[in-house]
């Protein structure tokens, strides 16, 4: 996420880490570079100006000539201006309504307006708590309704059926009603796209808003698209008063233009970013989470939050039980824990998370952040009996052939999964003994890839 100007950013920021002190003279260069890096990042220019005139005023004002590590200060000082374009802190939704509290969904066709719907709804009912209803209002595109039945039956949301000879008024009016007879506390009313921003278009969500007085207006906008993005967001709040914004489509985003320039144009808070496509991929937007990514530092806080939520309490003890105990870490162990790193948006989504993947070569990073090894290595245990998994040293030359068949790949990938089975094995005997934590670190230092780095997950598989 954000790679591209992460690199950028990174690189600026370097130049002027070492210097005993900031003058106009030395910081004129990396100020030229952090221009540059917002401006390919496609961040609008008024937003880019302001932060670089931000940043400077800062950087030799008091608090960066003063500081004992002008270097770091001036880091603090672009993290925090990083966090002020975004909008210094997370704006939580707003259902302290008379229930059902409603959400209006708006936004341009293609940008992920229904399956954004579908993921709001999990989002609400899994960490809210909240009983949610979804419908459609949109008469235009019969697929959308069909597809928002789908979505809501996935995430086990209750759906409100319409119909594309109906009108989006009376279809909202009736779906609240309903939602009022069977208690929700929500209700999302997914509305239709356009192609590109139109009176027609804008009038007819005009007075459905008007007509359902929405608590919460979300703007649905892909970031992949920009500055474009703030710019048809304002267009929107223009004519509707927008609460929020939900980017979609973040993972994929390089740049990461869209969310420096939103709040700057719009004046409306980046609400929820869409970060995969599994309909669990949306989370919270924190500027500050954000701003620590793109600096490199990382975003542990959302990495512990991620596995508070999603990691099987109940298995990882087991396991923890098994280890302290002196017990074989087998097959089916490491398959339980690839399965648990999948569920976490697989390797490149935890690493992405941590400090210092900025500093690591890209040879290295391209070896351990490779997901679909993390794949073929669960298929390929998957092709194993039961007593393989458990007995893996019983794994030899004709069960190599036929677990290969099995999972489509060569004996190479069966012999590399092995080694590195062991090599986890090795750690966790290292964890049973006494001082068990001290040895497995050391036993991980020993496989780091060149240049430092985490543990080879199949990165070398094909």
């Amino acid at each position: 996420m954000f790679d591209n100007l992460s690199e950028r950013l990174n690189r600026a920021v370097k130049n002027i880490s070492g210097k005993g002190r900031i003058t106009e003279d030395n910081i004129k260069e990396t100020l030229r570079e952090v221009r540059m890096a917002l401006l390919e990042a496609d961040v609008a220019l008024p937003v880019v100006k302001d932060f670089v005139a931000r940043v400077k005023e800062r950087a030799l004002g008091q608090e960066v000539s003063t500081s004992l590590s002008p270097g770091q200060a001036f880091i603090k000082v672009v993290n925090d201006e990083l966090v002020h374009a975004m909008g210094e802190a997370n704006d939580a939704l707003n259902l302290s309504a008379q229930p059902p509290a409603i959400i209006l969904m708006a936004g341009l066709q293609g940008a992920g307006k229904t399956t954004s719907t579908g993921k709001l709804a999990r989002y609400l009912k899994e960490r809210e708590k909240k009983s949610v209803m979804v419908v459609s209002a949109d008469v235009y595109r019969p697929a959308a309704i069909k597809q928002l039945e789908t979505v809501a039956g996935q995430v086990g949301v209750e759906f409100f059926p319409s119909s594309a000879d109906q009108k989006p008024i009376e279809i909202a009016n009736a779906a609240i009603e309903q939602a009022k007879k069977s208690f929700a506390d929500v209700i999302i009313v997914d509305t239709a796209g356009r192609l590109a921003v139109d009176e027609e278009m804008m009038s007819e969500i005009k007075e459905l808003h008007a007509a359902i007085e929405p608590v919460e207006t979300l703007f649905v906008v892909d970031s992949m698209t920009g500055q474009d993005a703030a710019n048809t967001a304002k267009a929107f709040n223009d004519a509707l008063p927008l609460t929020g914004v939900i980017l979609t489509k973040a993972d994929g985003d390089a740049r990461g233009g869209a969310a420096l320039s939103i709040r700057h144009i719009t004046g409306k808070p980046i609400k929820f970013m869409g970060i995969g496509e599994k309909l669990d991929a949306l989370e919270p937007f924190y500027p500050d989470r954000v701003a620590s990514r793109i600096l490199g530092m990382g975003d542990v806080l959302s990495l512990i939050e991620e596995v508070e939520r999603k990691v099987d309490k109940k298995k990882a003890e087991k396991l923890a039980r098994k280890v302290i105990k002196g017990k074989n870490f087998d097959l089916e162990d490491f398959r339980e824990q690839l399965v648990q790193m999948k569920s976490m948006g697989g390797i490149a989504g935890m690493m992405d998370k941590l400090p210092g993947m900025g500093q690591i070569p890209d040879s290295a990073k391209a070896q351990i952040m490779n997901d679909k090894s993390t794949v073929r290595m669960e298929a390929i245990i998957n092709s194993m009996t039961p007593h393989e998994r458990r007995h893996p040293d019983l794994i030899k030359g004709s069960r190599k052939r036929r677990i290969a068949m099995g999972s489509g790949t060569e004996i190479q990938d069966i012999n590399r999964l092995l080694k590195q089975f062991k090599q986890m094995q090795k750690m966790m005997k290292k964890m049973s003994g006494k001082g068990g934590m001290m040895k497995m670190m050391r036993g991980m230092k020993g496989m780091m890839p060149p240049g430092g780095g985490f543990p080879p997950m199949g990165g070398g598989m094909r």
